[in-house]
């Protein structure tokens, strides 16, 4: 018997640096959102899961671009995108505006934190169903809202408020919509462009030039109320798109008339 059988190789038991080291950052920009909003200081916690969202887009496309994905690095994503996106924004929304609710009474302050809550509880279940679709879902689009598009929403709608000279006790009774409609849209069917598959060439139409332009020129001029706007518009887009698309597929199986 031959026993100069090779053994097999020992797993690679490092993590890639540059993606994660990402990753670590959008981590910790959540990280320091939770911070802020304790301190009262709600501008800096909702620029800073927003720089939370840059940093996470940016994870995934080096570690392409360089060949350092990794297993560990897509449940690494995971966990920050749930401290980042899901935890953070819910414990804004509380301490900014929920939290007021407990001076009409009890059942008014457990509206309050049940409503954070489930902004939290649907971002975690969000992510834990993309990661059991990752190779069998269509890459061209998201089922459900994607949990940074989530965070924005909520954290942009705290901009806009604040931005116009409101308290979060001026808006009590409309935070708790936003956090559950945030939620429920996370973990609903509703189909959202991902943007994964576009552009689909090096090149692209000539007005997409001065369109972007045209928003970065907007955001520079009120970014709070342009971005609570395009985060209002892709809100809507998932059960519009996915409307649309019922409609089509009904009126292709309705026989046509003779």
């Amino acid at each position: 018997m031959d026993t100069n059988i090779p053994s097999p190789p020992k797993p690679h038991r490092g993590i890639y640096l540059l993606p994660n080291l990402f990753t670590t950052g959008a981590m910790f920009s959540g990280f320091y959102a939770i911070v802020a909003a304790i301190s009262g200081q709600y501008i800096d916690a909702v620029v800073a899961v927003f720089i939370a969202g840059i940093l996470d887009g940016l994870d995934g496309r080096v570690a392409r671009l360089t060949n350092t994905q990794s297993a560990f690095g897509v449940q690494y994503d995971s966990l920050s995108d749930l401290v980042s996106f899901g935890v953070a924004p819910a414990l804004v929304l509380y301490v900014w505006s929920l939290e007021s609710l407990k001076a009409y009474g009890p059942a008014w302050g457990k509206l309050g934190w049940a409503a954070a809550f489930i902004f939290a509880a649907c971002g975690a279940l969000r992510l834990a169903r993309f990661n059991t679709q990752v190779g069998v879902a269509d890459k061209r689009y998201f089922q459900g809202l994607a949990i940074p598009a989530a965070a924005g929403l909520a954290m942009s709608f705290v901009w806009t408020t604040l931005d116009f000279g409101w308290t979060g006790t001026d808006v009590q009774f409309i935070t708790p919509i936003i956090a559950i409609v945030a939620g429920l849209l996370m973990v609903s069917r509703f189909r959202y462009f991902s943007f994964k598959a576009w552009p689909r060439s090096d090149k692209v139409p000539f007005f997409w030039i001065p369109l972007v332009v045209l928003i970065l020129v907007a955001l520079a001029m009120n970014p709070a109320r342009v971005l609570f706007g395009i985060a209002v518009l892709y809100a809507l887009s998932g059960p519009i798109l996915t409307l649309w698309g019922l409609w089509r597929v009904r009126s292709r199986r309705e026989p046509r008339a003779p």
